[in-house]
């Protein structure tokens, strides 16, 4: 069988056959996301898994099974997977085209930006809850669906590659972003996390995917559990902090606008150090050097995939990713410059 879109592949999932209204959802920049509603109420969310991105979605989804019944608790909300009605946990139509679907969570929403520091707050508690939660389950059985995607050296052997092949044309334009790229890699080279213990990360901790309820704004959950894998904390946390503190969008064209905003950092930090008994001593140290190199990598990957001609994220216009590489570029300045501060705060909270 071959789909053409949401409606082709609803019978195939265990759920009630309905009139479902389909709305997409274009907040993500990797799979094709629908809300399924039922009389005006998100029911389930259906994805179409980009197989290019994620080249092995077995080993993917079996860490996301893994995952769900840990996390559970009464301060964090639960999602589950609806199968196929063949028991499947997602819908395989040919080697190219994947779909899952998921509960929704009732009267939630997520924040693409924030200035309210009770939305710090609370996503510093349910990332911490999240790492607290998947303490209980056992390491060695999640693998990693994207190998390396946080590993600093590989990013850069490929940020390299891209540039000995790049157009001509998106070399010069680009041209600041890669001196920006190769300045910064000759600082960070020698990052070496050491003797930091591996934990089960959510890997993409941006605020977006974070669920909060439509009316007291109290955070219920994490979503987007594609790359839930091995990893250290200060992934997760530096990128929270990344888009938590900036005020602005991830691609925002006017680097004026790039923050670091003091009063939501301190809230967040307030809010991770009430669910942050997990945490070594060591990993407290290093939480602010997150706040550095997340940003950086997530640059470095947008550049590269600039130069190769927009391979990796969806973008709706042809240098998207150089404003985004450059947005978050202009972020990693404003963390370097701050290296001192987080510290100390860091230092009197935790």
């Amino acid at each position: 069988m071959d789909s053409n879109g949401p409606n082709a592949v609803l019978p195939y999932f265990s759920i009630e056959r309905k009139d479902y209204e389909i709305k997409p959802i274009s907040q993500g920049y990797i799979n094709d996301t629908y809300a399924l509603l039922l009389d005006d109420v998100p029911t389930y969310i259906l994805q179409r898994l980009n197989a290019q991105v994620f080249s092995n979605i077995d080993l993917l989804m079996q860490n996301i099974q893994y995952a769900l019944p840990y996390l559970y608790d009464k301060n964090y909300n639960q999602i589950s997977l609806i199968r196929t009605i063949d028991g499947k946990p997602y819908l395989k139509i040919n080697k190219s085209d994947y779909w899952r679907m998921l509960t929704m969570v009732p009267d939630s929403v997520a924040f693409n930006t924030t200035q309210d520091e009770g939305i710090a707050l609370e996503a510093g508690k349910i990332i911490g809850k999240f790492h607290s939660l998947l303490q209980e389950a056992p390491l060695d059985i999640f693998k990693d669906s994207i190998p390396g995607f946080h590993d600093l050296n590989l990013r850069a052997r490929q940020f390299t590659e891209a540039t000995d092949r790049a157009a001509p044309d998106k070399l010069k334009d680009a041209e600041k972003a890669i001196l920006f790229a190769k300045m910064t890699l000759e600082e960070v080279r020698f990052y070496d996390p050491g003797n930091l213990p591996i934990r089960i990360c959510h890997n993409d901790t941006k605020l977006n995917n974070i669920l909060f309820h439509k009316e007291d704004k109290k955070a219920l959950c994490l979503i987007d559990l594609d790359t839930v894998m091995k990893g250290y904390f200060h992934f997760d946390f530096g990128d929270a902090v990344r888009t938590i503190v900036n005020t602005v969008k991830e691609d925002e064209k006017d680097l004026s606008k790039i923050t670091f905003n003091k009063g939501l950092f301190e809230a967040f930090i307030d809010g991770l150090s009430k669910n942050s008994d997990f945490l070594t001593k060591e990993e407290i140290q290093h939480l602010s050097f997150g706040v550095k190199l997340m940003p950086f990598i997530h640059g470095i990957r947008a550049l590269t995939d600039y130069l190769k001609g927009n391979i990796y994220y969806k973008v709706t216009y042809e240098t998207q990713n150089l404003d985004r590489c450059l947005s978050l570029f202009a972020f990693t300045k404003k963390a370097t410059e701050h290296m001192d501060y987080m510290q100390e705060v860091i230092a009197k909270k935790f």
